[in-house]
């Protein structure tokens, strides 16, 4: 099915590269771990749906993919450029203390005093660092996901809060930006 938008409750894994051999392998430019993409059965491609995964292969900076009805070469140039996603509930499980950046969603953003300045809408990679996307009075705001300026509280080894930590730069969430 083509023109599906991309469904709530999913995590983008990354972005896919083009083409990888002539039997339709395709090259994804991987933004986590490479054994947990390769333990998915479907993943989301943008504007395509949900693709059967039907095997994976190591390559740097991420993997091949080889995904059911994609079986040319030229089927895999189509794909070139779009987005991937998985199932959050998909995702297999990490080990404690890790979390994926989907379980940030919801959190509440707390100021160095303690006082709920926002709330976490979302995570972007931004390239060389991820940034929270943050709802608060003054709208939506990027917040670096950096120490030691922000730190995930964990409880029972799932993320629990966001503190902003007294090294913080004051008005980090004042500005009001809106992300694009």
């Amino acid at each position: 099915m083509t023109g599906e938008k991309v469904p709530p409750d999913t995590t983008r894994l990354g972005y896919l590269l083009g083409p990888h051999g002539v039997q339709g392998g395709v090259k994804l430019y991987l933004l986590g771990d490479p054994a947990q993409v390769s333990a998915l059965k479907r993943v989301f491609v943008e504007g395509k749906g949900w693709l059967k995964v039907r095997k994976t292969e190591p390559l740097a900076p991420g993997l091949v993919l080889h995904l059911t009805g994609v079986t040319t070469r030229e089927a895999a140039q189509e794909l070139r450029g779009l987005n991937v996603f998985a199932a959050d509930s998909e995702l297999p499980p990490l080990e404690d203390g890790s979390y994926y950046y989907h379980d940030l969603r919801g959190l509440d953003v707390l100021d160095a005093s303690g006082q709920v300045a926002g709330t976490v809408a979302d995570v972007e990679d931004a390239g060389h660092q991820d940034l929270l996307v943050v709802d608060h009075a003054g709208g939506p705001s990027f917040l670096p996901l950096q120490a030691p300026y922000v730190v995930v509280e964990l409880q029972q080894g799932k993320p629990a809060l966001v503190r902003l930590t007294e090294e913080a730069p004051e008005g980090l969430l004042d500005g009001g930006e809106t992300p694009d």
